[in-house]
């Protein structure tokens, strides 16, 4: 059964303001969504792991092969008028957050297009929304809050102006975050030093 809602990718128009940008607030199908609440991996470490690290169900194994499939390139691609054929595909997970995460920052350097697919149930909580900033100095001043809630998705291009980042939040924040990066070489430098913060990070939960 497919997770990702292709055709609503398809019909989410791109954004400019901030900086290109989608936002779709329903990119997973309904008849997924429990499912997937049930294999996401038990995560008890703060910050990003690398899926290699995790254990997880069949239909959060499957959402990542949809994620690194085809017919979500081609709709990203399609968006962003950007070439991601033969660009290596990197994916880390979240599941905790702490108090000091979500600082202003952006994901320039290596990697070409940053995706955040959200697997919150919902989300009243006022922090950990995540903020597209008009600058890198100020959290306040932003042209979108996107609440993680459920199936929405973020899609944007990686530049130098960038700036995201959230108010404080601790508790369970449960995300996906694809990049296509623009070499394997930087793709086995980024999946190393991420191997390397898993091991210390769970040792520390342990």
């Amino acid at each position: 059964m497919a997770c990702l809602d292709i055709a609503a990718l398809r019909a989410t128009d791109l954004a400019g303001d901030p900086f290109d940008h989608l936002i779709c607030r329903q990119a997973l199908k309904n008849d997924s969504l429990a499912a997937l609440r049930g294999d996401f991996p038990v995560i008890t470490a703060p910050g990003s792991l690398p899926e290699s690290a995790l254990s997880y169900g069949p239909s959060f194994a499957g959402l990542l092969g949809e994620l690194r499939g085809d017919a979500f390139a081609e709709v990203m691609a399609e968006k962003f008028a950007i070439d991601l054929a033969d660009r290596p595909v990197m994916i880390t997970v979240r599941g905790q957050c702490r108090p000091t995460d979500g600082k202003i920052h952006t994901d320039s350097g290596g990697k070409i297009l940053t995706i955040l697919l959200y697997l919150n149930m919902d989300w009243s909580a006022p922090g950990g929304q995540l903020r597209l900033l008009r600058a890198g100095n100020d959290i306040e001043d932003y042209a979108v809050e996107l609440p993680p809630a459920e199936g929405t998705l973020l899609a944007f291009r990686c530049t130098d102006r960038a700036w995201h980042g959230h108010t404080s939040f601790e508790g369970e924040r449960r995300s996906i975050q694809l990049n296509w990066v623009v070499s394997d070489s930087y793709l086995r430098r980024e999946r190393l030093r991420h191997r390397v913060s898993a091991f210390f990070k769970t040792r520390k939960v342990g």
